[in-house]
């Protein structure tokens, strides 16, 4: 029985539906040692796509773009396709890290040309965030009870919907004032994305948890991997932005 309670998470690609009509040959389930290798695979891929397009950056930002550009459109369409058919998460989900990547590298070289040594900064400040919250989470200090997911669950929805109206809005040539600046607001608007992006990582580790207890099919392990790198992209995309915000204060 499939405890659908304990699967609530705001990734999208981890939530509440993800194991329902999913059933494994016995001995061919997922654990959570195969989700971290699976993880750790999909890691190595994101860093060989960004090395890719930072030299071809630091060569000819020209003739980075297009990487970057195929890099965000492609990497978008084949996480849609892993949601929607988690079966074969083992071919889509490193074809999402490379994708990804292709796009983290050309982004990452774009603000490290303004502000030197950014991006090793936001980088450490990642996976010191997965390393912290994952021991306060093994250790019980921090626990995905049913209220915290919901608000999780609300902060991350409200965040999302304040992207995707600012989206729109670009279009008409207007933007939402202030949390995209270097002051107060932009700042203490950015720490609380970084926030709700790093609480978002306990829900993917309850989720790998429940699914590793429900001996679900061995392909969810690339799935669940996929999953919890979308968390990373996007934990990282929002500390290099506020690290970015700091760094123009001083100038």
């Amino acid at each position: 029985m499939l405890v659908k309670r304990a699967m609530r998470t705001s990734n999208p690609a981890l939530n509440s539906g993800t194991f329902e009509g999913v059933s494994a040959q016995p001995g061919q389930t997922m654990t959570i040692n195969g989700t971290v290798n699976k993880t750790a695979v999909l890691l190595v891929l994101v860093t060989c796509g960004a090395v890719f397009t930072w030299q071809e950056f630091t060569t000819s930002p020209d003739k980075a773009a297009p990487w970057i550009v195929a890099g965000g459109i492609g990497g978008f369409i084949v996480a849609l396709i892993t949601c929607f058919k988690k079966s074969i998460a083992g071919f889509t989900a490193p074809l999402y890290a490379v994708l990804e990547g292709l796009l983290l590298g050309g982004v990452s070289a774009m603000y490290e040309t303004r502000f030197h040594g950014i991006v090793f900064q936001a980088v450490v400040l990642t996976f010191g965030t997965l390393l912290a919250l994952l021991l306060a989470y093994r250790s019980g200090l921090i626990r995905a009870t049913e209220n915290f997911k919901l608000g999780v669950f609300a902060a991350t929805g409200a965040i999302a919907l304040l992207y995707l109206v600012g989206f729109v809005l670009s279009f008409f040539k207007i933007g939402i004032p202030y949390i995209h600046e270097s002051g107060l607001v932009g700042i203490g608007f950015s720490v609380f994305v970084v926030v709700i992006a790093a609480l978002n990582l306990v829900l993917d580790f309850d989720f790998i948890e429940q699914g590793a207890q429900q001996g679900v099919p061995k392909y969810m392990e690339w799935y669940a991997g996929f999953g919890l790198l979308v968390t990373l992209v996007w934990l990282y995309l929002e500390i290099l932005r506020l690290l970015a915000k700091l760094a123009s204060r001083r100038d």
